[in-house]
């Protein structure tokens, strides 16, 4: 099956990861660049395990989603382990070769002529699909540009494993039809030193040209049905449930501000699992602190509950904030933080590497904690919830600063100028 023939106009491009839907960056991230391609002129379609783009573009396979309980069971035999039951290898290659075989389907039934891995070469929370696409690769030299988000060794749950010939060979893989994009800096210099491979930055983005509209009425009472009331402080925290996210910070920090708060966390537990979300509650309750665990009102698209009860996007849930709060320790890129810029929220930040070595440097003014909530920052903090000419000067000055070097725009030049040398 290694030959693939297409015409010389071709402009199919086709984009592969584990899931393409819902809200996480590289879901979100991929439609911002499948813009940009559509915009010179190609046709995009989508392979992934979970996909809510049109079905007349998509090509599901089941296998591909991280969560599948074959991929799940493999995960669980590899990571946390230093070596390997045989029948767990034979389980990886057989997998692998059903998904090199959808992958080939996916290309002829589309017509593809160059490729997008969404991440699905950068973080092993699926061995076969990774492997399955670097032996694609390797069989046709489709040129292919890999979008890398966050690598294994910046995940500390991926460093203890029984899989390094396969981290090897194909997280990322280096061949030469593959060319590699990160998000950071960091990831460059560390992709480079560790393999070899070179890569081009080009950052995450937002509309900043485009400021978001006001609230309609579908979301004018986001505060009253979460249960906030009007001398209550609305406190968010846009991400997941993960320890990294270091949100016991948040809580905290709403703990000792000193003023009648609900904390309130807009997305579920990861693929991590449950223990960190059961302290979390826990904590809440040894602070006194209302916190509100909000991932069945508030989640990608508008919609009903299955009691009859309004879900929100978190679009509709961020102008009704008062502050954001971003303790993480480490981040690929950021997303949230940007997000807050976008909403025009002050946002309490700790300093994790890539904020301090790309994000700081550009002049953004933010609140920030260094792995702890001082005196400093708790002050600061006082001071933008309560001085609101300080509070709006703040905001405005970081979406200005952020459309400048984080808008579609800056996401246009840098992405055109790289499919072109790519492809042309």
């Amino acid at each position: 099956m290694a030959s693939i023939v297409y015409s010389n106009d071709n402009k199919h491009v086709g984009f592969i990861s584990t899931r393409l839907a819902g809200t996480d960056g590289v879901s979100l991230e991929t439609q911002k660049w499948a813009a940009i391609f559509e915009k010179e002129g190609f046709d995009c379609f989508y392979c992934a395990g979970e996909l809510d783009w049109p079905d007349e573009r998509s090509h599901c396979i089941e296998e591909a989603d991280f969560r599948h309980p074959e991929i799940k069971e493999i995960n669980t035999h590899c990571f946390g382990v230093v070596t390997r039951d045989p029948s767990i290898t034979a389980k990886i290659h057989t997998l692998a070769r059903h998904l090199k075989d959808q992958l080939y389907r996916f290309i002829e039934k589309f017509d593809i002529r160059f490729l997008v891995l969404e991440n699905a070469v950068t973080i092993p929370i699926n061995l076969p699909l990774g492997v399955a696409i670097t032996e694609l690769i390797a069989e046709t030299g489709i040129t292919a540009i890999a979008h890398h988000h966050d690598f294994f060794w910046e995940r500390q749950r991926f460093k203890r494993n029984a899989v390094w010939d396969y981290l090897n060979m194909a997280f990322p893989p280096n061949l030469p039809s593959i060319r590699h994009v990160v998000i950071n800096s960091s990831a460059a210099h560390q992709l480079a030193l560790r393999t070899g491979i070179s890569s081009h930055v080009i950052p995450n983005v937002m509309d900043f040209e485009n400021p978001p509209p006001v609230p309609d009425a579908y979301a004018a009472d986001v505060r009253k049905a979460l249960g906030i009331s009007d001398d209550e402080l609305f406190i968010l925290q846009p991400t997941r449930i993960v320890k990294r996210k270091r949100i016991e910070l948040a809580i905290e920090l709403v703990h000792r501000i000193g003023t009648r708060a609900k904390l309130v966390i807009s997305h579920a537990s990861g693929d991590e699992g449950y223990d960190y979300e059961k302290r979390l509650r826990e904590y809440s309750q040894m602070l006194s602190v209302n916190t509100l665990f909000c991932c069945t009102h508030i989640r990608e698209k508008r919609g009903i509950t299955p009691e009859g009860e309004k879900v929100y996007a978190l679009s509709d849930v961020y102008p009704h904030s008062d502050l954001v709060t971003y303790p993480s320790t480490y981040e690929g890129f950021g997303n949230a933080f940007l997000e807050a810029l976008y909403f025009k929220k002050p946002i309490v930040v700790n300093t994790y590497s890539i904020y301090l070595m790309d994000i700081k440097p550009k002049g953004f003014r933010a609140i920030e904690m260094d792995g702890y909530i001082s005196e400093e920052t708790l002050n600061e903090v006082r001071r933008v919830l309560t001085d609101r000419r300080y509070r709006e000067e703040m905001v405005e000055h970081n979406y200005a600063v952020a459309r400048r070097y984080y808008s579609y725009s800056v996401l246009e030049k840098m992405l055109t100028e790289f499919i072109r040398g790519c492809i042309w």
